[in-house]
């Protein structure tokens, strides 16, 4: 049986309610590989491979675990083509593709500020890379 948190204002989810299952999608969608496979996949479908080498840095073990994640929270379809070997492709549902706007305009938003982050790190007494 699902929690509910709804507010009475707008009968709408309340994400600040401890045991608002908000969170958990906030927690996948905030996580740094989630938002990247997301802005990988809008691009179009893709293989695992491709998407391990777009998303440089990412273990194929933690890739595996963020797809299944997305592909379990109705973001991400994973189609698999019989062949030898097995051909299987990723690519975003409609619920993915609602969510890429926004992802997309976070990341964008961290790239044209992140000098503006160093230098604040950098007053604060700390490595930009911290």
């Amino acid at each position: 049986m699902a929690q509910t948190c709804r507010s009475g204002l707008h009968d709408r989810h309340d994400v600040y309610a401890a045991q608002c299952p908000c969170r958990d999608v906030l927690d996948l969608l905030a996580n740094k590989w989630s938002a990247l496979a997301v802005g990988a996949l809008e691009e179009g479908p893709r293989r695992f491979g491709a998407l391990q080498r777009r998303l440089e840095g990412v273990s194929p073990k933690v890739l595996t675990q963020t797809l299944r994640r997305l592909e379990e929270n109705g973001f991400v379809d994973r189609t698999i083509y019989p062949a030898v070997p097995l051909h299987v492709e990723y690519a975003l549902t409609d619920l993915g593709r609602g969510v890429a706007g926004p992802l997309g305009l976070l990341r964008s938003w961290v790239e044209e500020h992140l000098d503006e982050i160093h230098a604040a790190r950098a007053d604060a007494g700390r490595p930009p890379e911290a």
